[in-house]
């Protein structure tokens, strides 16, 4: 009997251990087949858009025209009939210089052109009498020859004459020194009772209708160099292009300009090409010398995608994106990137219109992972959305 017993539960022990083993290894294999769940992420759709390009440059007025105001005759400087700065029209006096001198000098030219015109109509008389004896063969061919060489000299003596009057009124008109543009005056840079010679500089005046804005294009703005070329060509308004202008205060300017010139060439010291926008300027508001800043369309995008630029991931090779497939499945997407604009990348090839673009959640994503989609805007728990949901 005690045989028998001891063995009954030493079988018993047995079988205990086998039947823990057996669970155990249940819940193991239980552990190893689960799988974490697909990473959440947010999605957007996108439509084909056009957009503009703006750059900015800075740039400072200058003059359309910036004329120096020279002497044209030597003399002593009386007067400045003009207030230094003000603006002044075309052929305004500015300067007399003393003018007795060049009035003497008209007076005798006029004389000498008096003496001329009577050496000449005697010349004439003369010449009429000879011809008329000549035809009545009263005279020799070379009495008529004198007479005929004599009226000639006259006609030119007072031809001579005239223009030495001309001169001499000429003279006497530039001692009264007068604007050549309508502009604002500089200083004078001499005084009254100097003497001045021919050719000195007494001021300056600018035209500031229109006002010119010279500024420096970078190199990679070619685009926009040729289509400002090309509007210079005659090629009409299509390549024109408008500019807009900030003030020294941060004001907008409330008149468009137009970029009219580019230079042909590029700095090599600066990599920039000289260029010059115009813009009116009737009330005189912008001064030359500012300092001011361009703005204006350097390029226009058509049918273009624009995604924030915290969607795009760059692997050694380009630029990519993740699309979201029917499936919920990732699609790591090559795509041809353009430039930030406001905050927004442009893709210009890459995607289609309506694709599920990843917008949020990018960290560790991997190509064809699948993953829980939410729309932007969806609440955390919201949960999965099948196609078509936005």
């Amino acid at each position: 009997m005690r045989a028998k017993c001891t063995g009954r539960v030493h079988s018993g022990r047995l079988l205990l251990p086998a039947i823990l083993t057996v669970t155990l290894a249940a819940c193991g294999g239980d552990d190893q087949d689960r799988q974490p769940p697909p990473p959440p992420v947010t999605f957007d759709t996108f439509e084909l858009t056009s957009v503009s390009i703006h750059q900015e440059y800075a740039g400072r007025a200058r003059g359309s025209r910036e004329i120096e105001v020279r002497a044209r005759v030597e003399g002593i400087l009386e007067e400045r009939l003009y207030v230094e700065g003000q603006v002044v029209e075309r052929d305004d006096a500015l300067f007399l210089i003393d003018p007795e001198p060049y009035e003497i000098a008209l007076k005798q030219a006029e004389a000498e052109q008096a003496n001329a015109q009577a050496r000449y109509n005697q010349a004439q008389r003369e010449w009429r009498r000879v011809s008329g004896l000549f035809e009545q063969d009263a005279i020799s061919e070379r009495e008529r020859d004198q007479a005929r060489s004599q009226y000639e000299l006259a006609e030119a003596g007072l031809a001579l004459a005239a223009a030495g009057v001309a001169s001499a009124q000429l003279n006497l008109d530039w001692t009264r020194v007068r604007a050549p543009i309508a502009g604002a005056t500089g200083l004078e840079t001499l005084s009254e009772g100097s003497l001045i010679s021919r050719g000195t500089l007494l001021t300056t005046v600018t035209q500031t209708d229109p006002i010119h804005i010279r500024f420096a294009l970078p190199e990679r703005d070619a685009a926009m160099q040729r289509a400002v070329r090309r509007a210079m060509g005659g090629n009409g308004d299509e390549h024109r292009r408008t500019a807009t202008l900030t003030l020294p205060d941060g004001s907008t300017y409330d008149v468009p300009g137009v970029v009219d010139f580019t230079d042909a060439s590029i700095d090599p010291r600066t990599g920039s090409v000289s260029a010059r926008a115009v813009f009116p300027n009737p009330d005189g508001f912008i001064m030359p010398g500012q300092f001011v800043r361009v703005s204006m369309t350097t390029q226009q995008l058509e049918d273009i995608i624009l995604v924030p630029e915290a969607a795009v991931g760059q692997d050694q090779e380009t630029a990519r994106l993740f699309i979201i497939g029917d499936d919920d499945r990732l699609e790591s997407r090559r795509v041809t990137l353009g430039p930030v604009v406001d905050g927004k990348q442009v893709v210009t090839d890459g995607i289609e219109p309506g694709e599920r673009v990843v917008v949020r959640g990018l960290n560790m994503l991997q190509d064809g992972q699948p993953v829980q989609a939410r729309p932007v805007g969806a609440q955390a728990g919201d949960g999965p959305t099948v196609d078509g949901d936005q």
